[in-house]
């Protein structure tokens, strides 16, 4: 109970701002126009000065065990396939809107949520695990639905759409930032002060900012259009997912960081790209949208008492 409560008061303010966001909209009634321009100097500004900054100095930092991308992206494949298993028997979609549900039960919210949720909960050593997790995060989820919907549309796999996704990964600011600051850390030079400094500044406002555009987005979506599709898509996500990531975590010997991390990553609430994958493929948008608000909210309380059981081993 202890560990619980400590993992849920780290927690607490992070969600605290991702209220106050989604207050903002329901209430104050700010235009759309603001979150989407947040979201952006988040994603393009904030978040990858914070990133760069600290792989720069990624001589300081701890090794990371490659191997948690077993655990995690395996557990994700598990469930993926699991998801898809649901979204047939109980829904009765198609190979399309089963790839979407998949997905959805799999797909985190690492950079807006999960990686500010890693440092508050796990430090600065947990940093440089989230950012291999956050390097192949999207290539191979994004990989793994669209092939899934290039072979259920053609029955064969498509070049072109793995082309297309390593692209547009390749042209996120924050992969590119997490690449070049690795790429500036492994020469073993130090940042100058004056390219220190604003990078500093810039960092310390990523991470709040991200929680509050996410609670800005949060708001533009409904709860109620499809509430039972959305919480078969939530209890993988949340229980199922983490769960089987830790399994896999044991089986491998994962040291205790890079386990909590993952576990952490694994639990936390569903990506908004998820949602903008069943608007792209038109298909489980309702449920999906519920999705996003509930694994979001539920999190505040299931990461923590996830992350505390896995401490202390009684999972």
């Amino acid at each position: 109970m202890t560990a619980f409560l400590h993992h849920l008061a780290l927690g607490a303010p992070l969600f605290a701002l991702i209220l106050v966001g989604y207050l903002l909209m329901r209430f104050a009634q700010w235009p759309q126009a603001m979150a989407q321009h947040l979201t952006t100097f988040v994603f393009s500004v904030g978040l990858p000065a914070l990133l760069f900054r600290m792989m720069s100095d990624l001589s300081t930092l701890p090794p990371v065990d490659g191997r948690l991308l077993v655990a995690f992206f395996g557990g994700c494949l598990l469930v993926f396939l699991l998801g898809r298993l649901i979204a047939w028997k109980l829904f009765g979609l198609d190979g399309i809107g089963q790839s979407v549900f998949g997905v959805g039960c799999i797909f985190s919210n690492n950079i807006m949520l999960g990686l500010p949720l890693a440092r508050a909960s796990l430090g600065d050593p947990a940093i440089p695990s989230v950012a291999l997790v956050l390097l192949f995060n999207a290539l191979i989820l994004w990989t793994l639905v669209s092939l899934s919907v290039e072979w259920h549309r053609h029955g064969s796999l498509s070049f072109k759409g793995f082309r297309d996704t390593l692209k547009g990964v390749l042209r996120n600011p924050i992969i590119l930032a997490i690449l070049a600051g690795t790429a500036f850390g492994l020469t073993g030079a130090s940042l100058p002060d004056m390219l220190d400094t604003p990078l500093k500044m810039l960092g310390q406002t990523g991470m709040p900012l991200a929680l509050v555009a996410l609670g800005m987005s949060l708001a533009e979506y409904d709860l109620k259009a499809e509430w039972k599709v959305s919480l078969a898509i939530v209890i993988p996500k949340l229980l199922i997912l983490p769960l089987i990531v830790f399994g896999l975590a044991r089986l491998l010997g994962l040291p205790a960081l890079e386990t909590q991390v993952i576990v952490l990553l694994a639990s936390i609430g569903q990506g908004a790209n998820v949602f903008l994958m069943a608007r792209q493929f038109r298909a489980v948008e309702g449920g999906m949208a519920g999705a996003l608000i509930i694994s979001t909210a539920s999190s505040a309380l299931t990461t923590p008492l996830l992350l505390a059981l896995t401490s202390s081993g009684r999972i």
